[in-house]
């Protein structure tokens, strides 16, 4: 008798467990894990960026000596970017995140002038080693882009999850502690139509 009711407990314990992960149950914390997966991948592509201006300010400075200003501005803007402390929590912090994207925004801006400063300067732009390091710059910024793409999908699926029915009754009982997670967004500036005039 005691070999037969220890058979139904395994039995029943197996058929709950599989209701249980058919449901969905494990929906939460998967698409939780994929979208943390995904902003470790954003973090990634930025440190990226962070490693390679220093050897494209040290090209351009020997250059162009008199863009003081722009070059300045380049390292200030890693210093800040790289200065802001990120972690899993800064996903579901809307303030962190925004201070983050903001000052990641701001060394984009900085990279940008430094780019174009390029131009004036053919000497420089001829430099096997400033075209190597553009070209790893602009590989990079593609794949900055491709891990926010990733990062924007995992967050959508993630957030969905836990905001529709079942994925919010199984959050709310089991992922007490389940919030939802920022996403990037377009500056302002990058949102005005751009103005043509002939």
């Amino acid at each position: 008798m005691a070999v037969l009711s220890r058979l139904r407990a395994v039995a029943a314990t197996l058929v709950v467990g599989l209701a249980l992960s058919a449901c969905g149950i494990n929906n939460v914390p998967t698409l939780e894990e994929q979208a943390k997966s995904s902003w470790s991948e954003v973090q990634n592509q930025y440190q990226r960026r962070a490693d390679l201006i220093p050897n494209l300010v040290e090209t351009v400075k020997g250059y162009a000596k008199q863009e003081q200003e722009t070059l300045t501005r380049v390292v200030e803007a890693r210093a800040k970017a790289t200065s802001i402390k990120v972690d899993a929590s800064t996903v579901t912090d809307p303030e962190k995140f925004k201070q983050f994207q903001d000052a990641q925004n701001q060394l984009s801006g900085a990279l940008g002038r430094l780019i174009a400063v390029s131009e004036a300067y053919p000497d420089l732009k001829s430099n096997q080693n400033f075209l190597a390091l553009q070209s790893q710059l602009e590989g990079t910024e593609n794949r900055i882009a491709v891990a926010r793409r990733d990062y924007i999908q995992s967050v959508q699926a993630y957030n969905t999850e836990i905001r529709t029915i079942p994925g919010r009754w199984i959050a709310a009982i089991f992922y007490p502690s389940a919030k939802p997670m920022e996403t990037f967004t377009t500056a302002p500036e990058n949102q005005a139509a751009p103005k043509v005039t002939f």
